[in-house]
């Protein structure tokens, strides 16, 4: 078993602003992509699985397979478990998992997925390699990665920019890959896969409630999570800087023309038969 990566943090933690935005989550607005490929007797391992409502919707799509979703968190594989009770779902289970040497034997799954983990870890192609490993001949492997570079706003903001520039430093300095959704079909091939599908796709935050929900949960994200907390401890930012990115977010939010794009990458691998 390969040894496990440590050299990377979760940039975001689980504070109830990340987690604000991790309910929202579904495998239609996550994971469309992968969608077309599922049957219901497949198993399936869902990688960073956080508070459970892909995974759970994987399961409701699989009645006569199974879903393991694992995570790094054990605290938050409880609210993971919850979400699956409240669903009445019993093809589920939760465990706590280092994507860069899982806990299974080879060919274990038919299909592996990632949503937003890749961009977090400390090798992205050893985690590739492990997902291929753990996946049937003819499987698939599906992950999808944000892209911090490529997302957009309007109007422009000063404030705003300070914000991207910022987390993209605080994620590297953290170990991870902020422009993770670009690099996706790299990695891929690094990892030894042959057969994959790149696409892309897009979240919009537009009307007057997505633009609340979305710059709220950035302003508090800012000043209150994990990722505050690395911002100043690593002598990223001060906390006015903090205040005023966070500030920056509520204007925005406030502005009637406001828009804002999330870009994704998305990879679909099969592995060789």
């Amino acid at each position: 078993m390969p040894k496990a990566q440590e050299t990377a943090v979760y940039t975001h933690g689980h504070h109830e602003s990340v987690l604000r935005s991790h309910t929202w989550r579904t495998a239609a607005n996550s994971a469309a992509y992968l969608l077309g490929s599922l049957k219901p007797h497949m198993r399936i391992l869902d990688i960073g699985c956080g508070p459970g409502t892909i995974t759970a919707d994987l399961a409701a799509l699989v009645p006569d397979g199974h879903v393991t979703g694992v995570d790094r968190a054990e605290d938050v594989l409880e609210q993971a478990r919850a979400t699956a009770a409240d669903r009445g779902l019993t093809n589920v289970d939760f465990a706590v998992a280092d994507v860069h040497a899982l806990d299974h034997p080879d060919d274990s799954f038919c299909v592996v997925h990632a949503h937003q983990v890749l961009q977090h870890v400390g090798d992205p192609v050893q985690a590739l390699r492990e997902m291929r490993r753990v996946t049937k001949p003819g499987g698939y492997v599906a992950v999808r990665d944000s892209d911090y570079s490529a997302m957009i706003w309007y109007p422009a903001s000063p404030g705003m920019d300070d914000w991207q520039d910022l987390y993209r430093r605080v994620a590297r300095a953290n170990g991870g890959e902020p422009d993770a959704g670009r690099r996706l079909k790299s990695w891929a091939l690094a990892a030894g896969f042959t057969d994959i599908t790149a696409t892309s796709a897009t979240w919009t935050f537009s009307s007057p409630q997505e633009r609340a929900w979305w710059s709220g949960l950035w302003a508090d994200r800012t000043l209150a999570s994990a990722y505050a907390e690395r911002a100043t401890g690593g002598g990223h930012a001060t906390p006015e800087q903090l205040r005023a990115v966070s500030q920056a977010w509520r204007d925005w939010g406030r502005q009637e023309d406001g828009w804002f794009a999330v870009l994704h990458g998305e990879i679909l691998c099969r592995k060789d038969t």
